[in-house]
């Protein structure tokens, strides 16, 4: 009986230390809140900015901004896109208005693409996979 007791104060002293930690400070959680609101995980804010394309070596492929955070939404305008192609059974096709970038099945390395995004969907592919490797993308006036 007496270890159970102690086993319950116990308890009831780290519930009690634990709920009292969970506050947090108001002022973090406010900053916090107001720089999702501004920077959307997955939006690049603006034209010039550097994006970052990648394929294999196993079977994913990604478009990154600077963050790290996939893109889903651009704004129209000029990009640099430095992709690493990992694997010689992959490539990275970039299609989409006016632009249709790639990089050969057979090689591997890194290469680097000015382009010019114009407001419509943008599609990334494995040529060779692209029933499962694919992804998308909007630009916005």
């Amino acid at each position: 009986m007496t270890r159970t007791r102690i086993g319950l104060a116990i308890g009831l002293t780290f519930a009690a230390l634990a709920v009292s930690g969970c506050g947090g400070d108001d002022d973090e959680a406010a900053v916090t809140d107001t720089e999702t609101a501004t920077t959307l995980p997955g939006t690049v804010p603006g034209t010039g900015q550097a994006l970052t394309g990648s394929v294999g070596p196993g079977f994913d492929i990604s478009l990154t901004g600077a963050d790290g955070a996939d893109v889903i939404t651009l704004s129209a305008g000029t990009y640099t896109i430095e992709v690493d192609d990992q694997s010689d059974i992959h490539n990275f096709h970039l299609t989409g208005t006016g632009v249709d970038e790639t990089t050969d099945v057979g090689g591997t390395g890194t290469d680097s693409w000015d382009v010019t995004l114009e407001s419509g969907t943008y599609s990334f592919v494995c040529d060779p996979h692209a029933s499962m490797m694919n992804g998308s993308f909007e630009v916005t006036g």
